[in-house]
């Protein structure tokens, strides 16, 4: 198989150990923001010494990041703040697997997006995955306490499954902005700018909002440290990859992150789903086998 393939997969691994970490965080008293910062915090550090090692290892020298760059990068990284905000506020509305599950709308919204920004075509089979994974949004949007496709968690999943779309074409953009250099240089580079800026903005963010959360995040350093160390691999796996292959194959094929979920649900929360759910996350899976095939041809 390619190397972007491996790489997602992953990529997809690592980014479910990490909600797992961010979960616990939120269930032992940080806030939905400082479970989100926790994530960057520690990241952009790791990313920064990831980027100087890189270089210094190569002797690659990196071009002077024009505008184009900077828009991209910063896009995406706010977008990703915001979608991962969203995604750990889920936490408490739905189980874990089918939590994720919502956010998974990304691969239908990246295959439009890709569509109108940068003018990738969508083959007939793709399309037909696209059904095939809203009709299992829909299962999943149904919850026992009524509302449907208007409650809360499809909304918080369908706008973090938006967000974390245009993060994967800001990512993308970014690091096509940095050719020649080797894939995995530009996307080490660009995960370190990326890194630097959400934590920054994340930081005033909480100083600004949520006086204390700050110091709570800094004194759980002992847990939070882990959640920003897989969110960096993680990180790190997913801009290589955008880096190798377009952002909607990329994504379709992350997709594998619900699978992974299930496991962690099942074996680590104890979380039991609903046949209507399970026939749902069902859906979405086949939605991405379709998708791969799709793009493949």
């Amino acid at each position: 198989m390619a190397l972007w393939i491996w790489v997602t997969l992953a990529a997809a691994l690592v980014q479910t150990l990490r909600f797992m970490l961010q979960k616990r965080l939120k269930g032992a008293g940080l806030s939905t923001g400082g479970a989100t910062f926790s994530r960057f915090l520690f990241g952009a550090p790791i990313a920064a010494l990831a980027a100087t090692l890189t270089l210094s290892l190569t002797g690659e020298t990196v071009p002077l990041p024009g505008a184009r760059f900077w828009i991209f990068a910063l896009a995406g990284g706010a977008a990703q703040v915001a979608a991962t905000f969203l995604t750990v506020a889920l936490f408490s509305l739905r189980n874990f697997a089918v939590g994720v599950a919502f956010t998974k709308t990304e691969t239908v919204q990246v295959a439009l997006f890709s569509v109108v920004v940068l003018g990738e075509a969508v083959s007939g089979l793709g399309w037909l995955a696209i059904l095939i994974g809203l009709a299992g949004v829909l299962l999943l949007s149904r919850t026992p306490a009524g509302g449907g496709l208007r409650s809360r968690a499809t909304v918080y999943g369908v706008l973090a499954g938006g967000l974390f779309g245009i993060s994967a074409i800001g990512y993308r953009g970014a690091t096509l902005e940095l050719l020649p250099l080797a894939a995995f240089t530009r996307a080490v580079v660009t995960l370190a700018c990326v890194t630097f800026a959400q934590s920054i903005g994340m930081a005033l963010y909480l100083r600004l909002r949520e006086p204390g959360e700050l110091r709570r995040v800094l004194a759980a350093w002992r847990r939070t440290i882990w959640v920003g160390i897989t969110g960096v691999a993680g990180s790190a796996g997913w801009f290589t990859a955008f880096a190798l292959q377009n952002a909607a194959y990329v994504r379709a094929l992350g997709q594998v992150e619900i699978v992974f979920t299930l496991l962690v649900s099942a074996l680590v929360f104890h979380e039991r789903l609903s046949r209507r759910e399970g026939v749902g996350i069902a859906l979405v899976v086949v939605s991405l086998l379709l998708i791969i095939l799709g793009g493949a041809r």
